[in-house]
C-alpha cells in the first residue's frame, strides 16, 4: 500500500533535525527532503542523521532552473543539479524533483532546447546513481518563475520522448485535477509518475499558492486519490502545503490531520475494501 510522505516545505519553521525527530514520533514512514534545510543543517551531518533514522526519502526538492529565470547560468544550474543527484543518491531518494525554469523571455522552442540539452547531460548521471529525475509542471497562474511546462499532457510528451525509467514526472493536486483527466491521458500519465503531491485549496491557483490542510478545501482529493490508484499508480503521496494559513499553524496538528485525511482517502478506494 502507498505510503504518506511529508514535505519539509510544509513544516517550514522546523529545522531539518526537528523534521526528522517529529516525523518519526508521529509514525511517518517517509519524508520529502528540502535541499535548503539540509544545507542549513549541514549536508554530511544531515545525511548521517537521516541514515540513522527510520525514515525513507520519497523525494528531494528541488533542482533545475535551466532557462536562467532564477538568475543562474545554464552551466551553474546543470552543475547544481548534478550535485543534487549525488545527494539524492546518498539519501536513497525515490526521485529528484526538477523544475525547468520559467520561460524567461525565450521562445518556447529555445526554452525546450535548453531543457533537452540539460537532460541529455544529466540522465546518464541519474542512471549511474540510480535516482530518477522527476519533472513537475505547474498551473499557468503559478508557473512564471518556475517552469514553462503548464499542463500534464505536454509534460508527458516530453518524458515519453526519452523512454527511460530515469526521467519521470511529479503531479501536484493543487495544480491539476487528476479526476478530470481523460482515460487516455491517465493511461499515459500514471506510468510516468514518480510522486503525487497532495494539497487542498479554497481559492483558484495563484502565484502565492495559498494551500490549506487536506480535506478542508474545495478539491475532491478523495476522488483524485482513487482515480490515480484505480489507474495503476503505486507510488507515494507527499503532503506539500504552504501559504498564509499553513505557515503559522501547529505543525503537529498538520501531521496528525494529514494522516487522518489520507487514511480516509485510502479507505474510500474500492481496491482496499
Amino acid at each position: 500500500m502507498q505510503k504518506l510522505s511529508m514535505s519539509e516545505i510544509t513544516t517550514y519553521r522546523w529545522s531539518f533535525e526537528e523534521d526528522l525527530e517529529n516525523l518519526q514520533e508521529a509514525d511517518y514512514e517517509s519524508v520529502s527532503i528540502w535541499l535548503q534545510k539540509l544545507n542549513d543543517y549541514g549536508e554530511e551531518k544531515g545525511i548521517d542523521l537521516l541514515a540513522a533514522s527510520s525514515l525513507e526519502v520519497s523525494s528531494v526538492l528541488w533542482a533545475g532552473g535551466f532557462t536562467g529565470s532564477d538568475g543562474r547560468s545554464f552551466r551553474e544550474s546543470v552543475q547544481e543539479t548534478m550535485h543534487a543527484l549525488r545527494v539524492s543518491a546518498a539519501v536513497e531518494a525515490g526521485c529528484l524533483v526538477l523544475y525547468t525554469g520559467g520561460r524567461n523571455n525565450h521562445t518556447l522552442r529555445h526554452a525546450n532546447r535548453l531543457v533537452r540539452t540539460a537532460l541529455d547531460e544529466l540522465l546518464p548521471i541519474a542512471e549511474v546513481v540510480e535516482v530518477p529525475l522527476a519533472i513537475e509542471p505547474m498551473h499557468p497562474a503559478c508557473a512564471t518563475e518556475w517552469t514553462f511546462l503548464t499542463d500534464l499532457e505536454q509534460t508527458v510528451e516530453l518524458v515519453e520522448q526519452y523512454d527511460t525509467p530515469y526521467l519521470k514526472m511529479v503531479c501536484d493536486t493543487y495544480h491539476f485535477p487528476l479526476h478530470q483527466c481523460t482515460p487516455s491521458l491517465l493511461d499515459r500519465l500514471v506510468p510516468q509518475l514518480a510522486l503525487i503531491h497532495l494539497a487542498d485549496r479554497r481559492v483558484a491557483p495563484s502565484i502565492d499558492q495559498e494551500r490549506c490542510r487536506l480535506g478542508t478545501g474545495q478539491l475532491p482529493l478523495e476522488k483524485m486519490v482513487a482515480t490515480a490508484i484505480e489507474a495503476g499508480y503505486e507510488g507515494d503521496f507527499d503532503v506539500k502545503l504552504m501559504g498564509c494559513e499553513i505557515e503559522p499553524a501547529s505543525y503537529w496538528t498538520i501531521l496528525e490531520q494529514s494522516q487522518l485525511a489520507f487514511a480516509k482517502f485510502m479507505s474510500a478506494c474500492p481496491q482496499f475494501n
